[in-house]
């Protein structure tokens, strides 16, 4: 029998609430890299009845800290760049997690069926998915789940 969502989620996952700064956050990112046994790189935005309300991801966060106007990067000296810095660093603590979070979230159920899961993330490029059972979240599917599963069940046949 093919697994489904709930068969290969991972149930334990780490939230961010929107009012969180960006400094809050990336620390949380952090600190989350060192407790699970893989690195994550993007996180649930969730309300205090823990509904879903959005995701944050390293990318979104790396998307601004690029500067946005075009420069000649080679020809910026070790002070440029230490003083763009500061400025991001500045600017984490006064932007919200809800300034930057991505507010319409792919999910699935629990009950999807993983080939369903493997076209949503490659058709939408996503790398993880809130895992629902009705209106609760009950854990996520990264990328990796999907990818270890359906190499394992390839590799046994």
């Amino acid at each position: 029998m093919i697994a489904k969502a709930g068969d290969i989620m991972t149930p334990m996952f780490n939230t961010l609430r929107p009012d969180m700064t960006l400094a809050e956050a990336v620390r949380k990112f952090l600190s989350a890299g060192e407790e699970e046994p893989h690195k994550v790189f993007g996180m649930m935005v969730t309300n205090e009845k823990k509904e879903l309300l959005g995701m944050l991801s390293m990318y979104d966060i790396l998307l601004y800290v690029r500067p946005k106007k075009s420069r000649n990067w080679e020809g910026m000296d070790d002070l440029e760049i230490s003083k763009l810095l500061a400025e991001i660093g500045r600017n984490f603590h006064t932007t919200l997690v809800r300034d930057l979070m991505t507010r319409e979230v792919i999910t699935v159920s629990v009950d999807t069926h993983v080939i369903r899961i493997l076209d949503i993330m490659i058709r939408r490029h996503i790398r993880r998915m809130p895992v629902m059972q009705g209106e609760k979240i009950v854990g996520m599917l990264y990328i990796s789940n999907v990818f270890e599963y359906l190499c394992h069940k390839a590799l046994s046949l």
